[in-house]
């Protein structure tokens, strides 16, 4: 079944209603622009950023883990908020959770933060560090207006980290949700699929 075009304006409408007015905590003292997931507030998105502009937004829902070297699959629940302060690069935060199969919550689980540093030639770099002693350089492209494919340049890791030595990623928007896949190489296994997630937009 396809949807026209007429659909998918009003489906979008539909999603923004409990969303549109939503957006960060904001620092009433702050003496510079507070960071916004909103795009209808806060600064201007940075023209350098449009290629991102569909990814702005504070995002939740579940996904999967598998890796050989773990008892698999693991299910987990995130929020990843994509936002900006006018300036031209986006701020990246996920926050994720392991989850029982009820949905119920078991434990905090990895974080991670970063910058999505779009290039003038349609290069996107991604830095991102995470709670567990890793921090990696991703390079990539757009797919399209609404997916994104980067892979490691460099990895780099704290003596108490566990080993990875690369990753890969591709984000995509799914019918208004954002989607994405990773695959890693780590812990002497061969770049595979590691963790999947598709997540629902909760502001913005």
């Amino acid at each position: 079944m396809t949807t026209s075009g007429d659909e998918a304006i009003a489906a979008a409408e539909e999603r923004a209603a409990s969303t549109r007015d939503r957006n960060l905590p904001l620092w009433d003292d702050l003496p510079i622009p507070n960071d916004t997931a909103n795009l209808r507030k806060g600064e201007d998105l940075n023209e350098a950023c449009l290629a991102l502009l569909p990814m702005v937004g504070v995002w939740r829902g579940e996904g999967e883990i598998s890796y050989p070297t773990i008892d698999g699959p693991i299910k987990f629940a995130q929020q990843l908020t994509v936002s900006h302060d006018g300036r031209p690069f986006l701020i990246h935060e996920a926050r994720s959770w392991l989850v029982n199969e009820d949905g119920s919550v078991k434990r905090p689980a990895a974080r991670e933060t970063g910058f999505w540093r779009p290039q003038e030639d349609d290069t996107l770099e991604l830095l991102l560090s995470h709670s567990s002693g890793v921090v990696e350089l991703f390079y990539g492209k757009p797919r399209n207006q609404t997916s994104w494919e980067l892979g490691t340049d460099a990895v780099i890791r704290t003596a108490t980290a566990k080993e990875v030595t690369g990753a890969q990623r591709l984000y995509g928007l799914i019918n208004g949700d954002l989607g994405y896949v990773e695959e890693r190489a780590m812990m002497g296994q061969e770049m595979q699929p590691h963790a999947s997630a598709l997540l629902r937009r909760v502001v913005g």
